[in-house]
């Protein structure tokens, strides 16, 4: 009888391939959902490290950008001060979105564009927009809708942190276009804390206003030359600055992305792992029950 009861044990947990048997759903769900939770424990080892990296560089550009504002606060402070505005607004106007090629930042490349896009809306339809982009992420927004409104690209930007050759460069290509714009200002995103920051737009003043205007008289020595030279430094301190609280905001942003992602790859490990656990007992528990229940046939 003993043997009997043994055979039958044999013929019931044999491997299903062998009987030509279906495999057990569960099994299925049992090895996907192992894949799965191998996934997602991959991504956060990943995300975790990102984060660890971008606390570094954040560390890093939040010490450059202290002295770097003080050569936008200073150029700016002119334009201020001598009430510097422009007289038409309906002719030709000039937009620098301030981005990088890097992704993984939360929403700050689509605020840039986003802003960018309010901009050319509230433009007149008679009036004439040029978008010079700096960096890559925000030119694959922009050309979707506003291609023909692009006249120059900036690329390889923020793999290394910025520097003034490089908004030295850019300002120069900008004048060497040949394009006059009447208006002009520098979308970028304004670093204020480590969670949060700020799209802003900073006016540019071309060089007609600045021939052009009365206040500028009063100062001594001031010719065309000195005011040409005024106009490109004035330029390129202004892009740098933009450049640098880009970078910095990037950075914040980036890091606060990652730490959320690894958060949220950490709830679904739980969820994953208390799944997995749960189907796997619920398979070994189906298959004891027709075991025994095979047995207790057979007896």
């Amino acid at each position: 009888m003993a043997s009997v009861v043994f055979q039958a044990l044999q013929t019931t947990i044999q491997p299903t391939w062998r009987c030509g048997v279906q495999p057990v759903r569960g099994m299925a769900t049992l090895k996907a959902i192992s894949m799965r939770l191998k996934s997602v424990k991959n991504i956060q080892k990943i995300t975790k490290s990102m984060k660890m990296v971008s606390a570094a560089k954040y560390a890093k550009a939040e010490r450059e950008l202290q002295p770097a504002r003080v050569y936008g606060q200073g150029a700016a402070a002119l334009y201020e001060k001598a009430e510097l505005a422009s007289k038409d607004r309906k002719s030709k106007h000039l937009v620098v979105a301030v981005s990088s090629d890097r992704g993984l930042c939360g929403s700050i490349h689509t605020n840039i564009a986003k802003n960018v896009k309010a901009v050319l809306a509230q433009r007149p339809k008679d009036s004439t927009t040029s978008v010079v982009c700096i960096g890559d992420k925000v030119r694959n927004i922009l050309q979707r809708q506003n291609r023909q409104n692009i006249s120059m690209v900036f690329t390889e930007v923020g793999r290394r942190p910025p520097v003034f050759m490089e908004a030295s460069w850019v300002a120069q290509e900008i004048l060497n276009s040949g394009y006059e714009y009447d208006s002009a200002e520098i979308v970028y995103s304004k670093f204020k804390t480590v969670v949060s920051y700020l799209t802003t737009q900073q006016p540019l003043v071309p060089l007609r206003t600045l021939t052009e205007s009365e206040k500028m008289a009063v100062y001594d020595d001031v010719d065309d030359d000195v005011l040409l030279c005024y106009h490109e430094m004035t330029l390129a301190n202004l892009i740098f600055y933009a450049m640098k609280e880009a970078a910095c905001s990037e950075q914040s942003s980036r890091m606060t992305a990652m730490d959320g992602a690894s958060k949220n790859a950490k709830e679904m490990i739980s969820k994953l792992t208390l799944t997995y656990n749960r189907t796997r007992q619920a398979v070994i528990t189906r298959e004891l029950i027709e075991i025994i229940s095979g047995a207790a046939a057979l007896v």
